[in-house]
Order: C-alpha cells, then sequence, then structure tokens
C-alpha cells in the first residue's frame, strides 16, 4: 500500500540537493516524488496550515534516488529546482509505492 509524506522546505532557490531518512525506503523502493511552491493561510485551524501555490516559479525534483538504511534509517535523495529570483518555500511530496517488481538491465 502506498503511503506519503510531506516537507515544507524554506527559503529555497536553484537547485539544492536533499535528503529524507524514512524507515521502510531501500534501494528498491518506488518512490515518487512532487514539489510546487508553499504559501502558509491565516486560518490557524487550516489543516496542514497552508496549501501548494501555483506561483510563476519552476519548482521541480529531479534525480530521485532511495538507498538502504546508511548507519539509520531508509530514505531517498534528490535535487529540489527552485527557478526564481529569490528564494522560495516549497512542498515536497514524498510517496512511497512500495518494492519494485524486478529490475532489468538493457543493452
Amino acid at each position: 500500500m502506498a503511503r506519503s509524506i510531506r516537507l515544507i522546505y524554506r527559503n529555497v532557490q536553484g537547485r539544492v540537493r536533499r535528503n529524507f531518512n524514512w524507515p521502510g525506503l531501500t534501494e528498491s523502493s518506488a518512490v515518487l516524488i512532487t514539489a510546487a511552491e508553499w504559501k502558509a493561510v491565516l486560518d490557524p485551524f487550516d489543516s496542514p496550515p497552508g496549501r501548494p501555490h501555483l506561483g510563476e516559479a519552476n519548482v521541480y525534483v529531479t534525480n530521485i534516488g532511495p538507498h538502504d538504511p546508511e548507519g539509520g534509517a531508509g530514505g531517498v535523495e534528490f535535487h529540489l529546482h527552485v527557478d526564481w529570483d529569490s528564494p522560495l518555500h516549497v512542498l515536497v511530496t514524498i510517496t512511497d509505492l512500495g518494492p519494485i517488481e524486478q529490475q532489468i538491465v538493457i543493452g
């Protein structure tokens, strides 16, 4: 069964390498990561307090690499991109789709 977690990275600009350790992830995990600009809301009872914001900046993720536990929990590394003239807050959703069924080498 798929499971997801949301992270808010504050003040991101350019291309930055990120790692998030999450028990249960291994290098055999199928992982999907999405990203969008994040904007806080004024309503303190909003849960969670904020939402994805479709602004003018290009916000995206590349080079997604799940990894085994390396002295701790397993996790995933990725590059987070924010193409904008100033730092932005970014909402990242990581989804663990479970283990891959098979790995095939072609060529």
